[in-house]
């Protein structure tokens, strides 16, 4: 792991602490969490989770390695897969299955951890229903952020699995071979998360929540530049990608568990 990423810790050592970040804030009301209900939680099956974002009213954006399962290794049937926008305490604005899901052609969940793998670590899922509820309104993309610049991020989390929690100033730390290196807090089940910029006076999704890592002592998350993977992704779907192989997938037994939360990267 320390050759992968050697580069960004060379960069991180010349970067000034982030001074401007702001803790996180647990969304627990409909008054916390107005803006924010196009950012779910996705349900891996009962077992696991990560975070998504509705793009449009039937896609939503999430990490490629959510898809997989840790302990076998294949691809997860997305039909296991539920999105529950704006999940909050117990309750869902809306529900939908998934119909199609693809993973970013260049992405290989069983490569080593290196910038080739964050990079590519995204998926874009078609819901089997488009949401069409007036308080769920999906987000913008845009382009990738610039160094230094100011961002927020929306996840849900191991240990704030209710209710998502807002990030809302954390900082572009570095962006090296297309991936952004960021002071953001996240944790296990955060992966997918969406990142979001404020420069054009609302949220716009420019990154999603890749990896965990741990740089020289100091914690920072991992994610894509947006932008051309996503255009992949879309493409994909419009060539009719994205259709389970049945072949892939190994049945879990009774007490084994899916591990589907972020990865973790330790960098020394």
């Amino acid at each position: 792991m320390f050759r992968a990423f050697a580069a960004l810790t060379v960069a991180l050592s010349l970067a000034s602490p982030a001074l401007s970040d702001t803790a996180l804030k647990r969304l627990d009301t409909g008054d916390d969490s107005r803006g924010w209900e196009a950012v779910g939680k996705l349900d891996i099956d009962g077992r696991g989770f990560c975070t998504g974002a509705l793009i449009a009213p039937d896609l939503v954006l999430t990490a490629a390695h959510c898809l997989y399962d840790k302990t076998t290794g294949q691809r997860i049937d997305h039909a296991k897969i539920e999105f529950l926008a704006g999940w909050r305490n117990g309750r869902a604005l809306a529900y939908r299955n998934i119909r199609r899901a693809v993973t970013h052609p260049a992405y290989d969940y069983h490569a080593a951890v290196t910038s080739d793998r964050v990079r590519n670590d995204l998926a874009l899922l078609e819901l089997h229903h488009p949401i069409q509820n007036t308080q769920v309104i999906p987000f913008q993309t845009d382009k990738r952020p610039r160094k230094g610049q100011e961002i927020g991020v929306v996840s849900y989390g191991r240990d704030r699995a209710d209710a998502p929690s807002l990030q809302e100033v954390c900082d572009v730390m570095a962006r090296q071979e297309g991936v952004l290196v960021m002071s953001c807090d996240v944790n296990f089940g955060s992966s997918g998360a969406p990142i979001f910029s404020f420069e054009s006076g609302a949220p716009r999704v420019v990154s999603v929540v890749s990896a965990m890592a741990e740089v020289k002592g100091q914690k920072v998350s991992l994610g894509t530049q947006l932008q051309k993977p996503l255009d992949d992704l879309l493409n994909a779907l419009e060539a009719g990608q994205g259709t389970f192989q049945t072949s892939a997938p190994k049945m879990i037994g009774a007490g084994e568990r899916r591990d589907t939360g972020a990865k973790f990267i330790k960098t020394q």
